[in-house]
């Protein structure tokens, strides 16, 4: 009977965390789009008028160079995030302790999956970072938000279409920066 009332904890406790998991992600993608539009009507309203372009001169015998394109400046993440928080599974019913119990258990987990990271990192192979970013993010945002949660949200994201080695490696970066930092707030 014990067995079968812990089973039934645990299902419920999953089913929680799933029901959480696509809230969150359904808020997440809204907020996304409604920043991709907002973003795209600004753009087209302040762009420049092209300047008029010169005649061709059919006679003209001079080759056209091409010009080379100018490097655009690369805007790297910041990733100020608020520090993470382990209100969902407060919200689900366990205690504070079990709480606590659960995140220090995804500690070693994050480390693990770091160092995995910074392998595939040197081979430049972003649909594995995408994968292994993938997996921490569904185990960091069903613990808790804020912190980790928040960045590994915005780099797996980066991650399903972005190529920029210097922007993944920043966020490489901040990933071992929040996992110190979520190391030292539960331990």
């Amino acid at each position: 009977m014990l067995a079968l009332t812990i089973l039934s904890v645990f299902v419920l406790l999953v089913i929680g965390i799933i029901v959480f998991e696509v809230r969150n992600e359904r808020k997440y993608q809204a907020k996304r789009r409604e920043k991709r539009n907002n973003h795209k009507n600004n753009n087209t309203k302040n762009l420049p008028k092209a300047p008029p372009s010169p005649p061709i001169d059919k006679y003209d015998s001079k080759p056209e160079v091409e010009k080379e394109p100018k490097e655009e400046e690369k805007k790297l993440p910041k990733c100020t995030y608020p520090t993470f928080s382990h209100i969902r599974l407060i919200e689900m019913g366990l205690t504070e302790e079990e709480a606590k119990e659960f995140v220090q258990e995804l500690i070693p987990q994050l480390e693990t999956q770091i160092t995995l990271i910074e392998e595939v990192l040197s081979t430049s192979d972003f649909n594995q970072m995408e994968r292994l970013t993938h997996d921490l993010k569904g185990s960091t945002t069903n613990l808790g938000v804020g912190g980790i949660a928040d960045l590994l949200v915005e780099y797996n994201t980066y991650l399903k279409t972005g190529t920029d080695v210097d922007i993944v490696t920043a966020y490489f970066g901040y990933l071992k920066h929040y996992t110190q930092e979520l190391k030292e707030q539960y331990s």
